[in-house]
């Protein structure tokens, strides 16, 4: 227990003197705040207090009735959450896409995650400290194996670094991580934890006001720009239906579909429920053919594919998709690598695996299942977000698509059926849900009326359901074993690579050569096989 904790019952009573003391506001007529909070955490009380047009003493109070004991752990950090969740309500109920352009969500959202991170003065000293020592490590001199501004140096990094002022707090992996748990916009709680990792993976996994801002701004962008998207030539989309990606158009990339040795390019269009590609006609595009995603019932198997001329495998570009009654060959066309192709196979699985879940786990409410798209959109928009944003050193899609991300790691079914079970027991939804923060970021876009007319349980809605601690440890528990398998993988291929493998092979048939030269008494050229003692290896 840390000294917050052990200090619960004080602080209690501190708070209580400090009511006597306050003045509007809540602030203690020194005006230095309540002293058992930090500076930031003093700050977002305020700031809360001004949004919610009440005193941060009335605040206080209303969180202590709700204290079932006097000695609490983490009291400090406890208020905060509360006085944030209840600043958040009124924050997000107005369009959030109005909020983020004008910047006020970003940045009252990032203090909040400050203040989470370091609630008490203690906390705060630590990480001054921590900073300082960052501060002091970057006045050394780079060594000879040091880059400046390396070819490896993400696009972003360095356009953004110069705005990256030292004296400004950065937000750590666990704050970023409960944010995402109690408003999912910047992150979904499932996977947080690896979105955090590729926003930060270029500045020492912190992050910065300027990206966190940045980040939102270009959330809003994408979700504006694919909420304007026409509809597939002829194909009027279904009410739930959205469209998460298109590319084959003028102001993107080309996309080809080939049939045989013939080869067509056109338009592709990506939603949550199919994929529709429309030839490329002289003046407009042709009928659209459909790709059904949601159909469970078939076995949908979509893999990558090589295309070339008179249909030799060439180039690695494509995807194919093998259970349909008629080949589906398409290819994304590019210079070097492939990552407009895998970008898309990962998408296109994603919304495979969406409807593999509701069906597995027998999500049938229409609540729980629009809260699921909901989810995998907002999982697409950050995706694009972040893609816009480390342009030349984009992140893997899996580590902000749910589904994609826990198919590839060990036991990643357990946190799959814990998240299925934490859905269910959701009854409404609230202002804390994903498919409340997806219908904020546009005014057009309503929720589905399936699920906003859904009135199936009487529990009231402005309550906040907090994912359980158990999916927590389970995520936590398939995190700690993907890494152990990839650090394992990245050993053997390191191996590999320099020839320590094959040094292993010699020395394990050592023994075996020997003792063979010594029952040939000393003549080696009776002994037959293979002059490489690596060859003798059995099985």
């Amino acid at each position: 227990m840390d000294t917050d904790a052990i200090r619960g019952g004080e602080t209690m009573a501190a708070a209580a003197e400090g009511h006597r003391d306050s003045g509007a506001g809540g602030k203690p007529a020194g005006g230095g705040g309540r002293k058992h909070l930090s500076s930031v955490a003093n700050n977002v009380l305020q700031q809360c207090s001004q949004t919610l047009d009440r005193s941060v003493d009335d605040l206080v109070a209303d969180f202590e009735l709700d204290l079932k004991t006097v000695a609490v752990d983490n009291y400090s950090r406890r208020l905060v959450e509360y006085c944030s969740l209840q600043a958040l309500q009124s924050l997000t109920s107005p369009d959030l896409g109005d909020a983020i352009h004008e910047g006020s969500l970003s940045r009252f959202t990032f203090d909040m995650m400050l203040a989470w991170e370091t609630p008490t003065p203690s906390d705060q000293q630590v990480t001054m400290e921590s900073i300082a020592k960052e501060r002091e490590d970057r006045k050394e001199p780079l060594g000879a194996n040091e880059a400046v501004m390396g070819d490896e140096t993400s696009l972003f990094y360095s356009d953004i670094m110069p705005l990256l002022v030292n004296e400004e707090p950065t937000v750590g992996e666990d704050a970023y991580v409960w944010f995402g748990s109690v408003f999912p916009l910047a992150c979904d709680v499932v996977n947080a934890r690896f979105t955090f990792e590729a926003l930060t993976a270029t500045t020492a996994n912190r992050l910065h006001y300027p990206a966190y801002d940045k980040f939102l701004r270009e959330m809003d962008k994408s979700f504006k720009f694919l909420q304007n998207l026409p509809a597939p030539t002829g194909v009027e989309l279904a009410e739930d239906e959205l469209i998460l990606h298109i590319e084959g158009t003028a102001g993107t990339q080309r996309v080809v579909r080939h049939i045989g040795t013939s080869s067509w390019p056109g338009r592709l269009t990506l939603t949550n429920k199919a994929l529709y590609f429309e030839a490329s006609g002289k003046i407009s595009y042709g009928p659209a053919f459909k790709v059904e995603l949601s159909n469970t019932e078939m076995d949908q198997q979509v893999t990558p594919a090589s295309t070339g001329p008179f249909g030799a495998p060439l180039f690695d570009k494509a995807i194919a998709f093998e259970s349909l009654p008629e080949p589906l060959v398409l290819e994304f066309p590019e210079m070097t690598s492939s990552t407009r192709r895998d970008l898309w196979l990962t998408m296109i699985r994603e919304v495979i695996f969406l409807h593999r879940f509701i069906s597995v786990y027998n999500i049938e409410s229409p609540i729980h299942k629009w809260e699921v798209h909901s989810r995998i959109t907002l999982g697409v928009i950050r995706l694009h977000a972040a893609r816009e944003m480390l342009r030349m050193s984009p992140p893997s899609p899996s580590s902000f698509l749910i589904f994609s991300l826990y198919d590839d790691l060990p036991k990643g079914d357990f946190v799959l059926e814990q998240l299925a079970n934490n859905l269910k027991e959701t009854s409404t939804i609230t202002s804390f849900s994903a498919s409340y923060v997806f219908k904020g970021l546009g005014k057009s876009q309503p929720i589905a009326l399936s699920a906003e007319m859904a009135k199936e349980h009487d529990r009231d809605s402005s309550s906040h359901e907090k994912p359980s601690s158990s999916l927590g440890n389970t995520i936590d528990q398939v995190r700690d074993e993907a890494r152990e398998v990839t650090v394992a993988n990245a050993a053997i291929e390191g191996m590999k690579e320099e020839g320590v493998t094959d040094s292993l092979l010699v020395l394990v048939a050592l023994p075996e050569y020997l003792w063979s030269f010594h029952v040939g008494v000393g003549k080696p050229h009776q002994q037959t096989g293979s002059s490489d003692p690596r060859d003798n290896l059995v099985g």
